[in-house]
């Protein structure tokens, strides 16, 4: 009889709301009439369907009271769990909005994300953007961003104590109902013994990620070898004696760390392979003279691997000019910082989509908005006395006269084929080719002694945003708007592979020192490490709050930095796949990272027109255990801000001197 009762009550409350008066009072007949003569009870069905349909109509006040109270109660707990307990909210007030989208009350959902939008603009404010133009539930199946936070779980790092406070709390408040099953359902709690974590350890404590975490976690233990190739042209040189003079010279200056000097040494014989002594002019420069010693820690202590690719064959020559760099490369440190050469593009009219330098600094590449790709030939400039300005306008600007050669013809090589915005080149270790990829979606290979077109790659289906030359040329890989990266060789049209798993575009890649594997950086806020033999992801790095936009590998392999649209660095330890650092001190998107030869130094660029240098090997030689204790989270120092004056930073790159040269656009704007 109670449950007939409140049926009942849930029919007259409806009828009351939606003003149907004359049915109001012919129920109210009927029901008086059944009382008095013993009326059958109500079908079951029918009542258990009514009362859930009151349930449901008073949804959006249990959300709101919930979600309301839960808030209250988070400002007001002690400063010393406060921080920890604020995570909470983020991933309870996204779901209770979806929740209310869900179940069709789409006013009271806007009403509410309104109202509570404030809390987390700061550090969520992008994805609140894609959350607030869901406005129906077929909203939530359509959008993908949406769909995969609903099908998965939210991991947050929390105390012991401040678990057990949240939980004592939504058990003895009745309003809390909703709140527990959001939390119940969507989050995983990551419960540390011990003390609360430090407020500035913000780097991991709560990611939401579309592949479930237990995946993640699955994919991270298996085992990757990111030691360096065997026969490095590093370490050959090393046993030759080749830096024995100048590396006695610098003993007083080698003995800062053994960590930083073995660091240097694999990172030397890092990049080059059997024959991967182009890889050396790729970025990884082996050791400086004067960081030989330090280096033979390293060859003799760095993990080796044989190369899954067939490596292309150096030619003497190019060999030898290799270790003649390699023999006079200038070591870097917190107190030998690198000599910069800025290389600035004026008059381009907002037409450079990228840009890329050579190995050795002597050619600047440009990709334009107009389907052209142009290279510079710094010798040619420097010919012409002061003019050291490059011009990507139109070739009638009077001013591009004047670093003309001495006919009056264009400073620049233009390269023509691409039927769309070019946004991204790449030189080939030695420099005599470059690939370019477009919104076209075809990648174009050239030729820097015959300025020709060689080969036009098709396969990806949508933009290309990024391509890469690995260490020691032949192989490139590719990244799209499709969301997959691919690995090609020159010598074939069709990919080799397709790596597939990204939930967004893929935006940047990047080769690993070992040419072994190759890492993807995607607008789904994650990084991903895959094998080059076989396609698979093997590391899934999570830490990120916004799209990557940069990579690098360091030298020696087992260190890898990223870049993002907010302006945050994070760098990895690839064998562990956890985050050694943050690095913050950038307030734009950081488009461009790059490691010193011996991988003592990070250089990062930006478009807030600076270049910042990091020292590596201040964090990451101190002991990282499994668990750091509250606040002892090491981070990189920054050793120097260098402003331009008005340059957003497009590329960096270390020559194999570790000379850094450095690219962009001259913008009044910035």
């Amino acid at each position: 009889m109670m449950e007939d009762e409140e049926v009942e009550k849930v029919v007259m409350a409806y009828l009351e709301k939606k003003g149907f008066k004359q049915t109001q009072l012919a129920f109210q007949e009927e029901q008086s009439k059944s009382s008095s003569s013993n009326a059958s009870e109500t079908n079951p069905d029918v009542s258990k369907h009514l009362l859930s349909f009151s349930e449901s109509d008073n949804a959006p006040a249990l959300y709101q009271d919930g979600y309301s109270k839960l808030r209250s109660w988070t400002y007001s707990s002690l400063d010393l769990y406060k921080h920890e307990l604020l995570r909470v909210l983020y991933p309870v007030f996204i779901h209770c909005f979806m929740e209310l989208v869900a179940t069709g009350h789409t006013q009271e959902a806007r009403t509410f994300f309104s109202s509570y939008r404030e809390d987390h603009e700061m550090m969520h404010l992008r994805d609140l953007q894609k959350l607030e133009g869901i406005l129906s539930p077929s909203h939530l199946e359509e959008m993908e961003f949406a769909h995969s936070l609903r099908q998965s779980k939210v991991n947050i790092k929390i105390c012991q104590y401040s678990y057990e406070l949240l939980v004592q709390y939504l058990q003895k408040t009745p309003q809390s109902k909703k709140i527990l099953g959001i939390i119940n359902e969507h989050i995983n709690c990551q419960v540390s013994p011990g003390q609360p974590s430090s407020i500035s350890d913000e780097s991991e404590v709560v990611t939401l990620i579309g592949s479930s975490q237990d995946t993640a976690k699955q994919i991270n233990e298996k085992e990757i070898h990111w030691g360096l190739l065997e026969y490095s042209l590093e370490e050959r040189l090393e046993k030759a004696g080749g830096m024995m003079p100048e590396s006695e010279k610098g003993d007083g200056e080698t003995k800062e760390s053994g960590f930083e000097e073995s660091k240097k040494k694999s990172a030397d014989g890092g990049k080059q392979g059997a024959s991967v002594k182009k890889l050396k002019k790729d970025k990884v420069v082996g050791a400086t003279g004067k960081s030989a010693r330090s280096e033979t820690n390293t060859v003799s202590t760095a993990l080796r691997v044989k190369a899954e690719l067939t490596l292309p064959v150096v030619p003497t020559e190019v060999e030898d000019s290799i270790l003649e760099d390699l023999r006079n490369r200038v070591r870097l440190g917190s107190m030998a910082l690198p000599s910069v050469c800025f290389y600035t593009f004026i008059n381009t009219h907002n037409g450079l989509n990228c840009s890329s330098i050579s190995h050795d600094g002597s050619l600047v590449a440009g990709g334009f908005s107009d389907s052209s790709l142009k290279v510079w030939d710094m010798a040619k400039i420097g010919q012409q006395g002061r003019a050291a300005a490059m011009h990507g306008g139109n070739e009638t600007t009077p001013t591009e006269q004047l670093v003309g050669t001495d006919d009056g013809k264009r400073a620049y090589t233009l390269f023509q084929g691409h039927a769309g915005p070019v946004y991204s080149a790449t030189f080939s270790p030695l420099g005599d080719f470059i690939l370019s990829s477009s919104s076209d979606s075809t990648i174009r290979l050239w030729s820097t002694k015959l300025n020709a077109n060689l080969v036009c790659y098709k396969g990806h289906n949508y933009p290309v945003w990024d391509v890469q030359f690995s260490p020691v040329g032949h192989y490139f890989a590719s990244s799209s708007h499709d969301r997959t990266a691919r690995i090609w060789s020159m010598d074939r049209i069709q990919p080799l592979r397709i790596m597939a798993g990204h939930l967004s575009d893929v935006d940047c890649v990047q080769w690993h020192a070992n040419c072994n594997y190759i890492a993807t950086g995607s607008s789904d806020k994650t990084v991903r490490l895959w094998d080059v033999q076989s396609g698979e992801c093997v590391r899934i790095f999570i830490g990120h709050r916004s799209m990557i936009l940069s990579l690098a590998m360091s030298p020696d392999g087992r260190y890898m930095a990223s870049g993002d649209e907010d302006g945050t660095i994070m760098m990895w330890d690839l064998s562990s796949g956890r985050c050694v650092t943050p690095l913050t001190g950038h307030t734009s998107c950081v488009w461009t990272l790059d490691f010193s030869g011996e991988g003592s130094l990070l250089a990062s660029g930006s478009a807030d027109c600076t270049v910042k240098l990091w020292d590596v090997t201040a964090s990451t030689k101190i002991p990282r255990t499994e668990e750091n204790k509250a606040g002892s989270t090491n981070r990189l120092r920054s050793l120097k801000t260098l402003p331009t004056k008005s340059t957003p930073v497009y590329s960096l790159r270390f020559s194999r001197r570790n000379l850094l040269f450095a690219s962009g656009v001259f913008s009044k704007g910035a």
